[in-house]
């Protein structure tokens, strides 16, 4: 399947079929394209967890706006961002530059500085949108991902954050919930799986100067 053929293929799943579960090596691809996902700056401000207990899973219903598809999925992801990026912060990702690529501190403490500065001088909530941006690059580029591996998919913003941080217990992790999706594959009576898609010509999206 090439790629404009998956990403027809590919829609906003409104009924799983319950009986099938994500292979573990489906699973595993999702999880590095996650890693691998472009983010500001590259510090990946970002942690995914990964729910597959049905009891959970049916307890987030609630917090869900009542939408089942997070019962039936074979696996959720819960898309969080990291709720303190500081100094140390940014310092352990150089450190992980320099122990990656052996780049001398010649080269990277001119831009590391930069960061911390910059980080300082920003506000709380400057830095959460932030993050929060990055949470929609990694949820489109795992969008894209599930479509060429054939995972049906269903991107989330109607849920409850406090109650999902709350039922994940992710205030210990310093983590904040910010968009869900469930994974799996469709049932077969999803009348929406074979809607044709709904889109604006591309004369009115692409400007080509």
């Amino acid at each position: 399947m090439d790629s404009i053929s998956a990403l027809s293929w590919r829609y906003a799943t409104k009924k799983f079929d319950a009986s099938k579960q994500l292979p573990e090596d489906k699973l595993t691809t999702l999880k590095k394209a996650f890693n691998l996902t472009a983010t500001s700056y590259g510090l990946q401000p970002l942690q995914l967890v990964v729910i597959k207990d049905k009891n959970l899973q049916q307890e987030l219903v609630e917090h869900s706006m009542g939408q089942q598809q997070v019962a039936q999925a074979s696996h959720v992801l819960v898309f969080c961002i990291e709720k303190e990026i500081n100094e140390n912060y940014i310092k352990e990702y150089f450190k992980r530059v320099q122990r990656i690529r052996n780049t001398p501190d010649t080269i990277l403490d001119p831009f590391k500085n930069f960061l911390i500065d910059d980080f300082k001088a920003k506000e709380r909530e400057q830095i959460k949108q932030w993050s929060i941006n990055q949470a929609y690059l990694a949820m489109g580029n795992l969008l894209t991902v599930c479509a060429l591996e054939h995972i049906d998919a269903c991107p989330m913003e109607g849920f409850s954050p406090v109650a999902y941080d709350q039922a994940l217990a992710l205030k210990s992790k310093n983590l904040q919930s910010v968009l869900v999706m469930p994974i799996g594959y469709r049932a077969k009576d999803d009348i929406f799986a074979e809607m044709e898609k709904v889109r604006r010509p591309l004369s009115e999206t692409i400007t080509e100067l």
